[in-house]
């Protein structure tokens, strides 16, 4: 069965500002999240317990560019931020934008409970 996506904040209209190429990995990867699968793209996000918030990666024409994701709840795949990475020093998440996926992750968790009834995995 396939999950339903459900997309928080701005994170739709984020990856569709993405490059062509970028959206296509982006997009595959979400779509084996909703078959059950975890896309060879996809890495768990540090500073998150377990492999349920994943982050997919891609470079293109000298930028980064993110997109985080989670499978925490049964029945949905909850896409929670999108964006370029802007910070030329190391790989790291920048706290800003760890803080907006919490604050994004509490409110699929808020919509999964209200029209899920809940059920975790």
């Amino acid at each position: 069965m396939e999950k339903k996506t459900h997309f928080i904040g701005s994170s739709r209209d984020d990856i569709s500002g993405f490059p062509e190429e970028v959206r296509a990995v982006v997009g595959f990867a979400i779509y084996e999240a909703q078959l059950g699968g975890k896309s060879a793209a996809a890495k768990p996000l540090k500073g998150f317990k377990g492999a349920s918030v994943l982050e997919v990666v891609e470079d293109y024409d000298r930028d980064t560019y993110r997109a985080v994701y989670t499978v925490r709840f049964a029945g949905a795949v909850y896409v929670l931020h999108a964006f370029q990475k802007k910070s030329k020093k190391g790989v790291k998440t920048a706290k800003h934008d760890i803080d907006l996926i919490r604050e994004r992750l509490n409110a699929a968790a808020e919509h999964h409970a209200k029209h899920y009834k809940g059920k975790l995995k």
